[in-house]
Order: C-alpha cells, then structure tokens, then sequence
C-alpha cells in the first residue's frame, strides 16, 4: 500500500485514520450546519466545529454536488473561490486544505494560492487533473465516476466503481474514494451496501482510501433512522470501514467521526510491513488478492490462481460416520483439512477456495449433497 503526503500529513498503512471535515460556500448544499458565505463566519465554523474537534483535513466544497442542481462551469466556481481563500487565510487552527471541484482550472488556481490537495469528484473525467497535481507535487483524491463532468459518481455496481477508478490510472499521490451514496437514478441502496462489503477489494489498487458514508441512506435503512437521527449508524460504519482498510474518513459530525475511527483502528490486524522487503496484504477472499494480482499485472485467467490464496473453514454438524469418514478422504485428496471430535457428529472442514470448490464437485455422498452445494456456492462467489 502506497502512503501518501498532503500538505505534511501522511495518509496510508503506516498513519491513524485521517478525519475529512465538510465545510461548504455553495448556497446549494443541503446541510445547512457547514454552509457559509461569510468568510469569517466560514474560519470560525472551520476552527471550532472541525479542527478544534478533531479534523485533519478541511474539504472546501464550491457546490453541491446533488444531481439535483445545474452544475456550475469553471468560471462559476472561479467566482466563488474567493471566499473559500479567505476562509482558509482566517482559520488559526492547523490543518490540511481540500478543495473539492472537477475542473482543473479550479484546482490549479486554488493549489497556487493556498489549498493543499484536490478532492476531484468526477475522477480525473478532466484529462489535464492528474496534470495539474502532479505539478504542485499535491495529493488528490479520485472519486470514482464515469468519464463525464457533469455525472459525477454515477457508477453502480462494484465492477463499474473498480474500474472506474482504474481508468487514466493515478499520480503518486492519488487516494482513491469509492463514491458511496445516491449519486444516479440507477444506483441502489444494495450497491453501497456491496460496495461497503467488499470494501478491502480497493486495497488492491494499492493507494489510501477515502470513505464517505456520513448519513447515508444505505445506512440509515437499516436502522430506518432520519437523517438528523443517522448519527450511530454511521459511527458503527466508520468502524468498519477503518477495520476493513479506509484510511480518510469524510464527515460532517467530527469528533464523534474521530472516536469511531479510533476504535475501527485499534482493532485492526496487525500486519507485517517492512516498506523495503515484505508486506502482508489485508485479504480475506479470493476476489480480494485477485485485486492485488491484476494491479502488479500477473495473469488471473487461470481461475485457480486467487482461489488457491486464502483459507475458508465451515462447521458442518448432523455428520454420520460414513460422512466424516468421506469427507476426511476428501480433504486429503485435495490438500484440505477435516477434523472432528471422536464422538461427535459435528466437524470442522477448511481448505482454499480450490480444494472446497474440488471436493464439492467430486462429493458422492448423497447427505452431504446440499451441504456442498452451499459451500461451493459461497467459495465461488469470492465472498
């Protein structure tokens, strides 16, 4: 995993999860508390509701990006940047300057005159971005979105959101965001729930991870909570996402955002990492390394590749002594495991996907028909 520096602030494996607080000056914006058009009444919100509480990262959004509203040309967010700079120019507390926009008109100006990073919502659709970053040596982070200015995030399903952010690769310092919430007609709350379950699959891009799931109404369903009422929803969320391999966590309620990261931190696994020689890779399905492969460019036409990495192991019960005595034969026919207790009928089978998708195919037991079924259903879906 690639760490990146904005402005002296490491982002990666080797670095605490990063807060992104919201600070707005589009009249736009549907949440009032972070909206401003008065730059001191902007510096002040910034230093007391976001640095003071514990953000890192101030993102300075120009306009909303609702797909409710026209979006603004360059020029028009060139007319607003004035204020976003003397915010920034007011604020006393320390902390890296994001500003949002998809024009690198925008981003050139604002990087010359103070702003530390970009927060590119439309993903590079303007080829000269990645241009314009990599002169100001500044990080940027790559919402996945089609190769169009105007839909910004409006990708789907997990497949389209990987690709997406593949496509016109990344500069040194790119963190890449997988544009969670309702940014097209066509998405569903399903695919932010996916998205959000094979979230560690975007390790394998290899670059830090930016979430933003503040409230969202993929969240806020499963609790059928308001969005006023959404706040423990998304600090359990962010949990998870700092667990599963988020490293910038974009928010509007901060220091509770902050809590809720260290948390999700504390308890991730501990990995070895020697940036010289070795690092383990954070992977639990076979999808997931065949991320790492395709991003070092190794072959995985050959499916057995990522299904022969990683280690899967079911319980199975109601066993009779025929069927423990099969499956063993089995396991060891193909390089996996089963164990049981010499008087129960209850065992433990584990091998990689492979070897379980092997032995499922050539079970000729008649009662373990289904069970196979299940678990070969479950291994080959790489989940």
């Amino acid at each position: 995993m690639q760490n990146v520096e904005a402005g002296g602030l490491g982002i990666g494996d080797d670095h605490p999860p990063r807060i992104m607080g919201v600070l707005n000056v589009s009249r736009e914006s549907p949440y009032e508390p972070s909206v401003f058009d008065d730059p001191g009444a902007a510096a002040a919100y910034a230093d007391e509701q976001l640095i003071d509480e514990g953000a890192d990262i101030v993102d300075v959004g120009l306009e909303s990006a609702n797909k409710r509203f026209d979006v603004l040309s360059a020029d028009e967010e060139l007319a607003r940047l004035d204020t976003a700079l003397e915010t920034i120019e007011s604020v006393s507390g320390d902390a890296v300057f994001s500003i949002e926009t998809r024009y690198h008109e925008v981003a050139s100006a604002a990087l010359d005159s103070g702003f530390d990073m970009v927060n590119d919502i439309c993903g590079f659709a303007d080829p000269e971005m990645p241009r314009v970053c990599e002169q100001h040596d500044a990080a940027v982070v790559k919402m996945a979105s089609p190769p169009d200015l105007e839909r910004p995030g409006a990708v789907e399903t997990v497949e389209e959101i990987h690709d997406a952010l593949s496509r016109n690769g990344f500069t040194e310092k790119t963190i890449v965001d997988p544009a969670f919430g309702g940014w097209s007609p066509e998405k569903t709350l399903a695919d932010d729930r996916e998205t959000f379950e094979r979230l560690r699959e975007f390790r394998g891009l290899g670059r830090p991870i930016l979430v933003s799931i503040n409230r969202k109404n993929f969240l806020r369903e499963l609790a059928d909570r308001s969005t006023e009422d959404a706040l423990p929803v998304s600090l359990a969320a962010t949990a998870m996402a700092v667990e599963r391999g988020a490293h910038v966590v974009r928010t509007h309620d901060v220091a509770e955002t902050r809590d809720a990261a260290i948390v999700g931190s504390e308890f991730t696994q501990d990995r070895l990492r020697n940036e010289d020689s070795v690092e383990e890779l954070d992977v639990r399905t076979a999808r997931e390394i065949e991320r790492h492969f395709e991003r070092i460019g190794a072959p995985t036409e050959d499916a057995d590749g990522p299904r022969s990495s990683v280690m899967r192991a079911f319980e199975l019960s109601g066993l009779s002594p025929d069927g423990r005595e099969h499956l063993s034969a089995l396991a060891s026919a193909h390089n996996a495991t089963f164990v049981h207790g010499e008087h129960e009928a209850t065992g433990i089978l584990a091998g990689t996907p492979a070897a379980l998708g092997a032995i499922a195919e050539e079970n000729e037991h008649p009662p373990l028909a289904r069970t196979f079924e299940a678990i070969a259903d479950r291994v080959n879906g790489g989940r």
